[in-house]
């Protein structure tokens, strides 16, 4: 039996629309993380709920279109 191979859309087969879309939402991504990760390095551990050190491995390693970053700023600091 020949396995078939899905066929892959490459960047310049995308539209013009698609792929601005796309490096913003990267932007916005990269911006939060970082955010994020500077934010934690300053707080002190008692204002972030939960362990700094795995919010730090999370945020560096979990692909998460932006979403661990808000949950981080919005759920993961104490006021």
């Amino acid at each position: 039996m020949i396995a078939m191979r899905a066929a892959r859309t490459r960047w310049a087969d995308l539209s013009r629309p698609v792929r601005t879309g796309l490096v913003l939402a990267g932007g916005v991504e990269a911006a939060l993380r970082a955010w994020s990760l500077g934010d934690l390095a300053r707080r002190p551990a008692e204002k972030v709920r939960g362990h700094k050190g795995l919010w730090a491995l999370s945020l560096m390693t979990v692909n998460s279109v932006g979403v661990l970053p808000l949950v981080y700023l919005t759920r993961g600091r104490r006021r």
